[in-house]
């Protein structure tokens, strides 16, 4: 059995975790999925939407996943290759290079990025809409549906 393992946070899953983890789910038989905890994300400066607890839950009921464990420090990884028996450590290609002295332990993969998608992305987008621009929307929705109202 080929067994493979990935690092993310996760938070505000979309088609890209998913097409990565489909990716990774065909380097092997057996894919490991580490989900960064909340106390991990502070220390790297990320907040996130969801918990660690609910971004773990998430990744788990993905078919693809066989096993989500918590990852606690960016020194973990080496144990973990070591005591889940991994063959193959997967990541997105933003990180080419970054984990090339795992290739000492197991195979190194830097797989495609789905375009057009980030999380960074995503949150970059819902900080547009502020209260403040909700308030103008709502304010011109109400505008036309003045307008509508009172054309019956």
């Amino acid at each position: 059995m080929k067994t493979v393992i990935t690092y993310g946070t996760f938070d505000m899953f979309h088609i890209g975790h998913l097409n990565l983890l489909k990716r990774l789910k065909g380097q092997g038989d057996y894919l490991i999925v580490a989900v960064s905890t909340d106390e991990f994300n502070k220390l790297k400066g990320k907040t996130c939407f969801f918990s660690y607890q609910e971004r773990a839950s998430i990744v788990s009921a993905i078919q693809y996943v066989d096993l989500v464990i918590a990852e606690h420090n960016w020194d973990q990884k080496k144990t973990d290759i070591q005591e889940y028996q991994v063959d193959v450590f997967g990541m997105g290609d933003d990180w080419k290079g970054k984990f090339d002295e795992l290739k000492s332990c197991c195979e190194v993969v830097y797989l495609p990025r789905t375009k057009s998608i980030s999380t960074t992305d995503l949150k970059r987008k819902l900080q547009w809409l502020n209260s403040e621009r909700i308030k103008d929307i709502k304010s011109a929705l109400d505008g036309v549906m003045d307008i509508v109202n009172a054309i019956d």
